[in-house]
């Protein structure tokens, strides 16, 4: 507490009238100096005494009570802070800082650490962000009582606000840099990339190699670095790519879903860090229109069951032929009276065979129509990576089958030559509860774990199966068959009465449900692969999910973007699908690795702020900085002094910067003493009246 005193006014009269009064009397006093009235002097000292009697000072003494200002000091806690000898800095500074300001009694110090989840002990979202913590910390104190702002870091902030913003925080910013100079650092820029394609079209990706050291190549230097690229986890392909050039690298979607894209170049010389000569992307591949072409070997009731439920998908472009004149029915009937089409064998099953995602044989049997080299093509077709569904009927076991042509190498399964007659009800196989084709299916374990659907009543008898028996019929004989060719897929559905579940027969069953899936698996969609390992993240969790015909697989083990390695145990749930879950703490892709398949994942942000550029510079605070009145500072060059300033002088210097000292208190009393009596100021009045009346009276 200090006391201060000065004089304070408290007119008797208004200071509009005293001055009336002032400003009449020295009109007077003017008028006697120039007649030469002898006691003009006497008067002028009796007026003056008058006027600063009606003026009524006092003498006020204050008990004040300072208010400390409050010095804020922000820690940058960021990953890039974990470079060199920065982390050490920074405490070595705040520790300085500390001993020299803690405890003053005009000065408040308050220390906050930002830039990092706390939560998670990992990167921000989106980079580094201080100014957010900063006003925050200040949000109570009045902007005239911030000291200033002391910001320890590498100055790689990305929530800066504007210059003007420097006033808001109420003082001096400055910036202790914990780095060093001219860092060096090579890092790999993502210019332009496609976040989805469409799978089989060219896409392009953009890339250009930064280095901080100035390096430029063409395509005949020598300032040239490796870029390494894979794939979902597999193969690398290695490429040359110049520094400083922008660079197009086209490249294919595979299949549908996410891809993952890792990119990665070689390091250059005196490296800062090699976290930013990596990137992660995640292109998702969409399908375009499926293309599917339906041979009806003849009408039948479950013809226009099989075009209904194509035509009802989106995603499927459906060509359909029904044969309804094969080239042995000569009726006599006039060409010029027929309105059938020729069939263009040529041109779907040689010209544009490969543009077909799917071919269905529907009920199709040897009639002359398709030679076989053309289905000597679809074979052919099929082992390069197409598909194929043979929904057979009673056709399928006689010696015109489809079997006894050159397709019938690719087939599952070989006709008995019987047809089996009789009711029964489609029953899942212990592999089709567990396939992702059927498992799911509606109706598939209400009754007793029995199927809820109703019975066909016809079958085809087959043998020599080869592939996954999904579903099982009269006899416990094989119902549906699927399997892989070569590159391709193959299924056989062993009956032509799948219709009678749409018809509602004994309540019907999920045709539908259970052909479209059949058609989706043949096209190798992602979401019904029968052996898949895949995971996601979700929040702070890897959810891990494996499909498998066979349980039991054992444990998966993941890898960590930090080259950890953890083992996740999954739960079965009897559907072919084991479920587990991993804590995440640190963003990236994460490795699986089951023993047989192999995935990826990626958490959090795989390619965050943060990495963009970690070379320690003032650049992007300058503006800031200026704006506050503050500077930067490299603590490599020594820790700078620090000055207590007034609030209209600079808060820097060589080797030293200012906090502001606002001066601000608190009066806790007040003592009005009057400096003028009223009964000494009458005498004197009256004295000095006298005196110059008897000067004028001589």
């Amino acid at each position: 507490m200090t006391a201060f005193a000065r004089i304070s006014f408290d007119p008797t009269l208004p200071w509009w009238l005293l001055a009336a009064v002032g400003l009449a009397a020295a009109v007077l006093l003017i008028l006697a100096f120039w007649r030469g009235s002898g006691g003009a002097v006497w008067r002028l000292l009796a007026l003056a005494v008058a006027l600063l009697a009606l003026a009524n000072p006092s003498l006020v003494q204050e008990q004040r009570t300072p208010i400390p200002d409050v010095a804020l000091v922000v820690v940058d806690q960021s990953i890039s802070q974990r470079i060199g000898q920065r982390a050490a800095r920074t405490e070595a500074a705040l520790k300085r800082i500390e001993g020299k300001l803690r405890g003053r009694k005009d000065l408040e110090l308050r220390v906050i650490r930002a830039g990092l989840d706390q939560d998670s002990d990992s990167l921000l979202p989106d980079g580094t962000h201080l100014f957010g913590a900063i006003r925050r910390a200040l949000r109570d104190v009045p902007k005239r009582r911030v000291a200033g702002t002391i910001i320890i870091g590498d100055g790689q902030i990305h929530d800066i606000p504007g210059a003007k913003a420097g006033n808001e925080l109420g003082g001096p910013v400055h910036l202790l840099l914990s780095g060093e100079r001219g860092e060096r650092d090579r890092r790999l820029v993502v210019v332009k990339a496609p976040s989805y394609g469409i799978v089989g079209e060219t896409l392009n990706l953009s890339l250009r190699v930064e280095d901080s050291a100035g390096e430029t190549g063409t395509d005949g230097s020598g300032n040239r670095t490796r870029l390494r690229l894979r794939r979902d986890g597999g193969g690398t392909d290695s490429r040359s790519m110049p520094l400083g050039l922008t660079r197009s690298f086209p490249f294919r979607l595979s299949h549908g879903g996410a891809t993952v894209l890792e990119l990665e170049i070689d390091p250059g010389p005196d490296e800062l860090t090699l976290k930013n000569n990596r990137a992660v992307l995640i292109i998702n591949g969409v399908r375009e229109r499926l293309r599917v072409l339906l041979v009806s070997g003849e009408p039948h009731a479950g013809e226009r069951t099989w075009r209904n439920i194509l035509k009802s998908d989106p995603s499927v472009d459906l060509v359909h032929f029904t044969i309804l004149r094969p080239p042995h029915k000569q009726d006599g009937t006039p060409i010029n009276e027929l309105s059938l089409i020729a069939f263009p064998t040529r041109e779907l099953f040689q010209d544009k065979l490969d543009d077909f995602d799917l071919i269905i044989f529907d009920r199709y049997r040897r009639r002359g129509v398709l030679p076989d080299i053309y289905l000597q093509n679809v074979a052919e077709y099929v082992r390069r990576g197409g598909a194929v569904l043979t929904a057979v009927g009673p056709d399928f076991a006689l010696p015109i089958s489809l079997f006894r042509t050159p397709l019938g190498r690719i087939l599952p399964s070989r006709p008995t030559g019987v047809v089996q007659e009789v009711g029964f009800q489609p029953l899942p196989t212990d592999k089709g509860r567990r396939h992702p084709v059927t498992a799911a299916l509606s109706g598939i374990g209400e009754r007793d774990g029995r199927p809820a659907w109703g019975r066909w009543f016809r079958q085809i008898d087959v043998t020599a199966v080869q592939g996954d028996i999904l579903m099982r019929g009269a006899g416990q004989m094989p119902l549906l068959i699927t399997a892989r060719v070569g590159e391709g897929r193959v299924a056989q559905l062993l009956s032509d009465h799948a219709w009678l579940w749409t018809r509602g027969f004994e309540g019907g069953g999920p045709q539908a449900e259970l052909l479209r899936r059949i058609a989706h698996w043949l096209m190798q969609e992602p979401d019904l692969e029968e052996e898949d390992l895949r995971a996601r993240a979700n929040g702070n969790q890897l959810l891990v999910q494996r499909r498998s015909l066979t349980p039991a697989s054992g444990p998966v083990r993941v890898t960590t973007p930090s080259g950890e390695v953890k083992s996740v145990t999954l739960k079965d749930n009897g559907r072919g699908l084991e479920v587990g879950a991993l804590a995440v703490a640190e963003p990236g892709l994460y490795r699986l690795y089951d023993g047989a398949r192999k995935a990826i994942a990626a958490a959090g942000d795989i390619n965050p702020l943060e990495y963009t550029d970690m070379r320690t510079s003032a650049k992007p605070m300058q503006a800031l900085l200026q704006g506050s009145g503050g500077g930067a500072f490299w603590l490599s060059d020594g820790m700078p002094d620090i000055r207590r300033v007034k609030p209209d002088r600079t808060s820097r210097g060589r080797g030293w910067l200012g906090l502001r000292a606002s001066g601000e208190y608190t009066v806790s009393g007040v003592e009005q003493t009057p400096v003028l009596p009223a009964l000494a100021v009458l005498l004197l009045f009256l004295g000095l009246t006298m005196l110059a009346w008897r000067r004028e009276g001589r």
